[in-house]
């Protein structure tokens, strides 16, 4: 087998890793999109529905699709209180303040007051004191984020993920699974804070990112064929080359030409 076939083989492996791997990460992309779908027809679904008592939602494991109903609650704060740190919030950096509610159900509730922006070159401001006697908020229903427990159990009253079941064990009291981000409260909360924004409602960069992997794929499969072809054709023209230069066409067609003795340069 010569070499020039042998470079075919190791081009077409490796054309054809490169084709799956580009392919995977199309769909891959195209799945991202249908989730993304989902998720804004979750929400448009759920912030069309009146706004519900907490209990009557958030009474079992939330699941993705238990997010953003509107729900209400009424209860007094406890003093624990944790400063979510790394969040964003309309492009803006800083932190979400998360306390904990006893409500009027007996049941004891986390809830996002809002988002603290974080002044540049600053570090995250003080936490806002919780409003004392009883308060109600309206808010969305969001289900445990997910990640390195780590990130989720409390180091000096800060973390950076939200887990009821974690901080359920850090604070030795069960809590109502998930949590609620405040839209509004009574009373109001303080002016520092600001809702967090729910998800935008578009559907992101996964349809581009999706049809850019599968013209790399083209394009590869493509380049390779480019490639075989132009070895294809210097082989007929060195073939054409040796023929007129009287060279016998059994040659091999990758013969190294043999390095001229001393006296023959020049």
């Amino acid at each position: 087998m010569s070499r020039q076939v042998k470079r075919w083989i190791a081009m077409g492996v490796l054309g054809a890793i490169l084709a799956v791997t580009f392919v995977q990460l199309g769909q891959w992309q195209l799945r991202r999109l249908e989730e993304r779908r989902e998720r804004n027809a979750t929400v448009v679904a759920h912030e069309s529905e009146g706004v519900q008592p907490y209990a009557d939602v958030m009474n079992k494991v939330i699941e993705e699709e238990d997010q953003w109903y509107r729900v209400t609650a009424t209860g007094t704060y406890l003093p624990d209180q944790f400063q979510v740190r790394y969040r964003s919030n309309n492009d803006a950096l800083g932190s979400e303040v998360l306390a904990v509610m006893e409500t009027d159900q007996g049941d004891t509730l986390l809830v996002d007051r809002g988002f603290m922006v974080r002044q540049p070159g600053q570090p995250d401001g003080e936490l806002p004191a919780t409003a004392s006697g009883t308060v109600t908020v309206t808010g969305y229903v969001r289900r445990n984020e997910r990640g390195d427990e780590n990130a989720m159990t409390p180091h000096e009253s800060s973390i950076r993920l939200i887990n009821s079941d974690v901080l359920s064990r850090a604070l030795g009291t069960d809590l109502v699974n998930g949590y609620i981000t405040v839209i509004e409260s009574d009373p109001a909360e303080a002016e520092v804070l600001v809702p967090v924004a729910p998800p935008a409602l578009d559907e992101g960069p996964h349809l581009s990112y999706a049809l850019q992997w599968f013209a790399f794929t083209v394009i590869g499969v493509i380049g390779i064929g480019v490639l075989v072809r132009a070895d294809l054709r210097d082989r007929k023209k060195a073939k054409a080359a040796r023929e007129k230069a009287g060279t016998s066409p059994d040659e091999a067609v990758d013969e190294e030409p043999s390095t001229p003795a001393p006296h023959e340069v020049g």
